[in-house]
């Protein structure tokens, strides 16, 4: 891609290590959630896959990395799929006052990301793609700020989603 380059490469590597930070905080948060091992593994295998990416770029050729990378996008994309569903059917309000709502964009922040690394062997990362990489790696961190700080969108949420913030 054009514009890639030394600096591209730590900013790619970067980025990667936040997202593999977000994504273990994700998984630690899921504590007290009443389907706790599920979310947790949702969670834990992108942080170890987005880590090791982080580390060492050049992992995502590797055959191992790339299998589990895509049969966790697939399940992700299906759960994404059921979590729509559910969301078009029973939503009352904002998709981000439904758990499932939060549940559902955490699945989309992974299979995105799951899919940038994998094409980041082929395609090094510069130009659009490596903005759009930074963007979304703060994403997640702006969202959880915003969240924290809207007292009035978690007044609805149930017990085991306030206990954690």
């Amino acid at each position: 891609m054009a514009g890639s380059g030394p600096g591209s490469g730590r900013l790619w590597r970067l980025c990667n290590l936040l997202m593999a930070a977000f994504f273990a905080l994700a998984a630690a948060v899921q504590i007290n959630d009443p389907d706790a091992g599920l979310w947790t593994m949702v969670y834990v295998v992108p942080a170890v896959l987005t880590l090791l990416v982080g580390l060492t770029p050049s992992i995502t050729d590797n055959v191992i990395w790339r299998s589990l990378s895509d049969l966790h996008s697939a399940a992700c994309l299906l759960g994404t799929i059921a979590l729509g569903y559910s969301l078009f059917t029973y939503a009352k309000s904002n998709i981000l006052h439904e758990e499932e709502g939060r549940e559902l964009f955490g699945l989309v922040i992974i299979a995105v990301w799951m899919r940038l690394c994998r094409n980041s062997a082929k395609n090094p990362m510069g130009g659009m793609c490596l903005m759009g990489a930074v963007t979304l790696s703060f994403f997640p961190f702006v969202s959880w700020l915003y969240i924290y700080m809207n007292s009035e969108m978690r007044s609805s949420w149930p017990t085991h989603c306030k206990t954690v913030i």
